[in-house]
């Protein structure tokens, strides 16, 4: 895909698509430093767990790069903490600053300079090495998939929600790049609306066929034989399987088992939180209730009227079929294959 979610420049600057304005607009942001970056993962100009950890990646190296040598330690520990501090349930924010703190402990001896010039590669490297994992995870499902031809997806697991190519939109694109005819059912994905605005937006570039549905519809659609899989992405999966997603993610997961549709999760191995032993200790982000009371800045519910925003649900590990990543396709027991995938699960 043409369309580049986040990137690095040559003058030292994190630029980033504007996700909040699509479908209508197609602007690119330029970040100058690291608590622009940070802000932009909490109003969601950027989202999806592989794309906020590399964001969060790049926030660190810009932070640094930026830093004079005075009180230089104190700074950075100052960054890594502010991106720390965005948005609590995508593991793979966590997950790259882990490997951002490991290098700066490993090359802080050498000078700042050399320091910050080894942040930046390893922004770059985790940048790079996403995009080449949702490759290899699209050929692993592709294949997985078969003759699957209607598949339904709910939120925007794709380019936008990653460096790249995507995970759940990965799946389809790596089985239209084998010839497969494939169609794709996407759920508005309420409150923010990433499959109406987002999934929607990418298919349509990539020329594969899409219709959107609204979420409350996938009974329905199940129930009439329209949908032979489901595969979603994932913002943390715990080390028994449970799968934290986007809200709504959970309702599709118990509408496919009573249908006997396979439910598929497609992740980057990054995205398993081996520290995690089930769903219920994963953190459940809660967010603005004008999200779901005002649609465009226009109000939609009485005022006065209560209104919950939890951002994600957990899905539990037995309405999963399998979970596809980089390094092949995890299938049950969960709690025993995935350490396989993962050594320290």
């Amino acid at each position: 895909m043409a369309v580049k979610t986040i990137r690095w420049d040559n003058h030292n600057h994190v630029v980033m698509l504007d996700q909040r304005l699509l479908p209508t607009k197609e602007i690119y942001r330029v970040y100058r430093d690291y608590e622009a970056v940070a802000q932009a993962i909490r109003d969601m100009v950027v989202r999806g767990a592989p794309a906020i950890g590399v964001a969060a990646a790049m926030g660190v190296a810009l932070g640094a790069v930026g830093v004079k040598d005075k009180n230089f330690d104190r700074e950075v520990e100052r960054i890594f903490r502010t991106m720390a501090k965005t948005r609590p349930t995508a593991v793979n924010l966590f997950w790259a600053l882990e490997r951002m703190r490991r290098v700066y402990a490993e090359k802080r001896s050498q000078g700042i300079e050399t320091v910050k010039q080894m942040l930046k590669n390893e922004a770059l490297k985790i940048y790079h090495e996403d995009i080449a994992a949702n490759r290899q995870l699209g050929k692993h499902g592709a294949k997985l998939l078969g003759a699957s031809t209607h598949i339904m997806t709910h939120c925007n697991a794709g380019a936008l929600a990653t460096a790249g190519y995507g995970t759940a939109l990965g799946v389809i694109r790596a089985m239209k790049e084998t010839g497969k005819n494939v169609e794709v059912l996407a759920n508005e994905t309420r409150p923010f609306l990433q499959g109406a605005r987002l999934t929607a937006w990418e298919l349509k570039k990539d020329k594969i066929p899409v219709t959107i549905v609204t979420d409350g519809m996938a009974g329905y659609l199940m129930q009439k034989g329209k949908v032979d899989a489901v595969v979603v992405g994932a913002d943390r999966i715990a080390a028994n399987g449970d799968v934290a997603n986007k809200i709504g993610t959970y309702l599709i997961a118990v509408l496919a088992k009573r249908h006997n549709i396979p439910f598929y999760v497609a992740a980057p191995t990054s995205t398993i939180d081996p520290k995690c032993s089930s769903g219920a200790e994963i953190p459940i982000e809660q967010r603005d209730p004008r999200e779901v009371s005002h649609i465009f800045g226009r109000a939609i519910t009485p005022r006065g009227v209560q209104v919950l925003n939890p951002a994600f649900d957990v899905t539990d590990h037995d309405l999963v079929s399998a979970i596809i990543t980089e390094k092949g396709v995890i299938t049950p027991p969960f709690s025993q294959n995935i350490r396989a995938y993962v050594p320290h699960a």
